[in-house]
């Protein structure tokens, strides 16, 4: 790479490089190289650290500052998504599509972006995460179909979000509202939303500075996560038009 960042060595289980060398402009680009495996994913989400990168570029590390989230306690849907909400027949699972999310969230597309960071080969470093119980999405169906979702890595009580979708109006904002309701149930405090944009901060992403997220996370890691292996179970199915009479205060329209 022509920029000044280093390159990861070839042990999975290496600590990366300190995140204060990250760049500032790109804004927290931190090294470059290495693998997407299990060992390597997991390594670098309890550091603060996330891949990011399009097809025909190296495997890309970040950890930017600041760090958009979403403070569980604190969240709500907007006003006019639970006024809808109360009409609908959705119904919202966990695990049960997993590839199938990530593969939406992949095809999606995205104001102002050409192509893809989930790239194959990225679905497939988190499908084989989500087979060792450390990947997981949220899927909102209507009858058979799948009309939103999101996934992402969770790590002891800490969850971080990777992409969501909507194939309907309002889909990946339903799957947001379940699974931030459910990690608040689980006493999971924060989900990490990465960078912001003006969607996600429409939502009540909130941008933190990276020391006060990474302290956050080194002790949220090492907390007992409060379900081993897949959540369906746990989760179970969840009617959508319940999610407007959880106790979250609207957002404004």
């Amino acid at each position: 790479m022509s920029l000044h960042v280093p390159k990861l060595g070839a042990d999975p289980l290496a600590a990366f490089p300190p995140i204060e060398t990250a760049l500032r402009r790109p804004d927290g680009l931190l090294a470059f190289g290495g693998d997407l495996s299990p060992p390597r994913l997991r390594t670098a989400y309890r550091s603060g650290i996330f891949p990011w990168f399009s097809q025909g570029q190296p495997i890309l590390w970040w950890s930017p500052d600041p760090r958009l989230v979403f403070e569980t306690a604190h969240f709500a849907l907007p006003r006019r998504a639970r006024r809808s909400l109360k009409r609908s027949d959705w119904v919202i699972r966990a695990d049960t599509a997993f590839d199938a999310v990530v593969a939406a969230c992949a095809s999606a597309p995205r104001p102002g972006q050409d192509g893809t960071w989930i790239t194959p080969g990225m679905q497939s470093a988190y499908s084989a995460l989500h087979a060792a119980g450390d990947a997981h999405s949220v899927e909102v169906f209507d009858g058979a179909r799948l009309v939103g979702g999101i996934y992402g890595v969770s790590i002891g009580r800490m969850f971080f979000g990777e992409s969501m979708f909507s194939a309907e109006p309002g889909g990946s904002k339903v799957a947001l509202g379940a699974l931030i309701a459910q990690l608040r149930d689980w006493s999971m405090p924060l989900l990490d939303a990465q960078v912001g944009n003006p969607h996600l901060l429409g939502l009540g992403g909130v941008p933190w500075p990276r020391a006060r997220f990474i302290e956050c996370v080194t002790r949220l890691v090492d907390a007992p996560p409060p379900v081993s292996g897949a959540w369906t179970d746990a989760f179970g199915v969840q009617a959508a038009a319940g999610l407007a009479e959880r106790p979250m205060a609207a957002l404004p329209t």
